[in-house]
């Protein structure tokens, strides 16, 4: 297997599509991702009986729509782990809740091509929800209720859970064995780190919630909203934690706006799935551990060279003085009052 994307070529994404049973037509597009690579790759026709069961819609001119391909980042994520995923979401798909599954080659979603493990989509349209339209975010709620109501059923066998080691903890102690964080500002950066883990370590401790399966990443950039309903993409970060981990980021505003829109997503949640209103206790504690987590995200694939290309302002001083002040900002967030469900 490959360890890392340096002999993914364009021939190679497009080699690996035609091994499908597609026809592709050579357009490729990369999209906007880091993690994995992904492409937009055009298609002139299926070439087997493999792509027999597939509708990939046709434009007005006949021609097939294209598809999107994932490669997935080699050593990240298990076979089982990735199957796991795409059968959570084939499953959700089968419930008519609105998720983009892989398409199927010969009952097989995980496929391999030169050493890269990679999956094949059918190309989905939409733009970004209006978040602060109410009656958006209440289909939201809706849909991501659904969601919560199968997977509190069947928390992830494979996937890891969102915890305070995993995202705060290693994360703090990877920036500092690797030296990162400039000398000059060490000392801030573990006091501050050192008083956030402490506080929501407390809150996590006196927090009970039920740990079901999540998509995990469920920021306004993976919602697609199409024909008035909310569309879910990218549950590469699915694991399992507290439901309010698919929620939280959909929050945006002073204290009184957050208020006003967990209530929204909640009223069309909550006809689908019960909500404990404890779990309203974890969002800042959360908000912190991501922000600790994005960090050290950054600095453990700083080996990649997609990253200081696409992140040049990222391990400046001027970087990790920004951060450590957001830090701060972040501690004294997590001393202000719980939002409340109106």
């Amino acid at each position: 297997m490959q360890t890392d994307y340096t002999n993914l070529t364009p021939d190679v994404v497009i080699n690996a599509i035609e091994s499908t049973g597609y026809w592709s037509d050579s357009r490729i597009l990369a999209l906007n991702s880091y993690e994995n690579r992904v492409y937009q790759i055009g298609i002139e026709e299926a070439k087997s009986d493999n792509t027999e069961n597939h509708s990939l819609p046709r434009d007005n001119s006949g021609r097939l729509s294209p598809v999107i391909a994932k490669f997935y980042r080699p050593n990240r994520w298990s076979d089982k782990q990735i199957i796991e995923e795409h059968q959570f979401t084939q499953q959700l798909l089968d419930l008519d809740i609105p998720v983009v599954p892989p398409l199927q080659f010969a009952q097989k979603t995980l496929l391999e091509y030169e050493g890269y493990r990679f999956s094949v989509y059918p190309r989905r349209g939409g733009h970004a929800p209006e978040l602060d339209n109410g009656d958006h975010l209440e289909i939201i709620g809706r849909f991501m209720g659904r969601i919560h109501n199968v997977s509190q059923h069947q928390p992830f066998k494979h996937r890891p859970s969102v915890s305070i080691q995993s995202y705060a903890i290693d994360s703090r102690n990877f920036l500092l064995e690797h030296n990162f964080i400039p000398k000059d500002l060490i000392p801030a950066y573990e006091t501050t780190t050192r008083d956030i883990i402490e506080h929501i370590s407390n809150v996590f401790d006196k927090t009970t919630y039920k740990t079901i399966g999540l998509h995990g990443d469920c920021h306004p950039g993976n919602i697609l909203w199409r024909d008035d309903h909310a569309h879910f993409v990218d549950f590469d970060d699915a694991r399992n934690g507290p439901a309010i981990q698919d929620l939280w980021m959909l929050l945006s505003g002073d204290y009184s706006q957050r208020c006003l829109q967990i209530a929204d997503i909640l009223e069309g949640y909550t006809d689908f799935c019960d909500f404990d209103p404890a779990e309203l206790n974890l969002i800042e504690p959360l908000r912190a551990m991501r922000l600790l987590h994005y960090a050290a995200w950054l600095a453990r694939r700083w080996d990649d060279l997609a990253f200081p290309h696409n992140f040049p302002w990222f391990n400046t001083e001027r970087y990790w003085a920004e951060h450590i002040l957001s830090l701060r900002e972040q501690f004294a967030i997590l001393n202000e009052p719980v939002i409340r469900w109106l």
